[in-house]
């Protein structure tokens, strides 16, 4: 089992990383077909053994630096030891609509009979409508042989969507696509049954308005910026500003709207953070992202004031060029720009390929896909040392080497060294 560590948490997103968690592409991505995989957010089929192999050379890439891996299903396995956790898996897999009272019955009779590594399984991989041996009646009679009945969860390889550490918290996220709610449920029950994590405090929750951590950027200490648009909401983007002020884990949260759209479903796929002071973002839209500015009005209650986050009151600063209302947040001058890309063709071709989307494992050290020839030399050019991964099978999902990642310990960053290189 997997032993506890002193201290857990993340003030930035550059600081030195020390633990991350994974999801290695198991047989849920083996349930994806051409009629499926819409529904299930993927562009395309991936090559699940390819996927698999690029995942290890991901992780091993981390291994290489001093960072501890950590597997999701390895914790979740060790977590379904306990009944209670059993129970309450078990419990959130089969309270969808369309499975029926006598399907119902039987699958939660099944279930219980499983070990915790066959159960882990099914959690992840789902069950088809052919799969099951009992619990025959109207609904199995009526589903196509290969409906789900619990569905698969592809998408857990992004483990950086469903839960964020700010500080010495975790946040645990709302998905917003019905293809993923029940991740964060999963992801909850990690957190507040294993034993790695025992006594960890725990902020917003899956039942909460919409938030995912692909939109959330720790920019630097007591600085958050939050993305605003396909998945997550204002309402969402409020209850977690509101939430880290009770908390006092910061005091500024940017509000940044982003389009609503595939392409840029979340900030992270448009700009990440790879030095204390630098930011790789998609030039096409760099000069028209903008951010609200939202703190704690002077005039209302305060953290630890006995009240519920409900009770603050929050002022929220008309909209600034992203760039500058960042910098003035993280009391810099300046935060550099590098670009995606070398033309605005290939910022999109790249920004497409997850050029963006980059892991810091240090000031100045990033985990890139190697396709992204321009961006990375782009990279390289303002002084970003690049750990460049294949990523030709991952990529399919919509997503690069921060989405693949949720760091769950980071050391804390340093100020920019002096007459250190700089992007644009």
């Amino acid at each position: 089992m997997t032993s506890p560590s002193s201290r857990h948490g993340a003030d930035s997103e550059v600081g030195r990383l020390q633990t991350v968690m994974l999801h290695r592409p198991g047989p849920e991505l083996k349930r994806l077909t051409p009629r499926n995989n819409d529904r299930l957010l993927f562009d395309g089929i991936p090559w699940v053994g390819r996927a698999q192999a690029e995942h290890d050379a991901f992780a091993q890439a981390l291994r290489d630096r001093g960072v501890e891996v950590l597997y999701l299903t390895d914790l979740l396995t060790e977590t379904l030891a306990s009944e209670e956790a059993r129970d309450h898996a078990i419990d959130g897999a089969l309270a969808n609509l369309h499975l029926g009272d006598t399907l119902r019955a039987y699958l939660d009779r099944a279930l219980r009979e499983q070990s915790p590594e066959e159960l882990s399984q099914v959690l992840t991989a789902g069950v088809r409508n052919d799969e099951v041996g009992g619990g025959h009646g109207l609904v199995t009679s009526l589903l196509a042989h290969d409906d789900f009945l619990i569905d698969p969860l592809p998408n857990l390889l992004f483990t950086r969507d469903s839960s964020v550490w700010v500080r010495d918290r975790v946040a645990v996220t709302s998905l917003a696509m019905p293809a993923r709610e029940r991740e964060t449920q999963l992801t909850e029950l990690i957190y507040t049954e294993h034993p790695r994590f025992a006594g960890t405090p725990t902020i917003h929750g899956w039942q909460r308005e919409h938030v995912e951590g692909g939109d959330v950027l720790l920019l630097a200490p007591g600085v958050i910026a939050v993305g605003v648009g396909e998945r997550t909401t204002p309402a969402g983007a409020e209850r977690l500003a509101r939430q880290v002020f009770a908390a006092d884990l910061a005091h500024t949260v940017l509000a940044v709207p982003i389009a609503q759209e595939r392409a840029t479903m979340h900030l992270d796929t448009v700009c990440t953070m790879v030095d204390v002071d630098k930011i790789v973002m998609y030039p096409n839209i760099a000069d028209s992202l903008t951010a609200h500015a939202v703190t704690l009005a002077e005039s209302g209650s305060r953290p630890g004031d006995g009240g519920s986050d409900a009770d603050l009151v929050l002022s929220v600063a008309d909209a600034e060029p992203f760039l500058v209302a960042a910098a003035k947040a993280m009391s810099i001058d300046t935060l550099h720009q590098i670009d995606t890309g070398l033309d605005p063709v290939t910022a999109e071709r790249e920004q497409w390929d997850d050029g963006n989307n980059t892991l810091a494992l240090a000031p100045g050290v990033a985990v890139a896909y190697e396709r992204n020839v321009e961006t990375n030399a782009r990279l390289q050019e303002a002084g970003i040392e690049v750990v460049a991964i294949s990523g030709s099978e991952l990529g399919s999902g919509r997503g690069g080497p921060r989405c693949m990642s949720c760091p769950v310990t980071r050391g804390p960053t340093t100020a920019p060294a002096e007459g250190a290189p700089t992007g644009r």
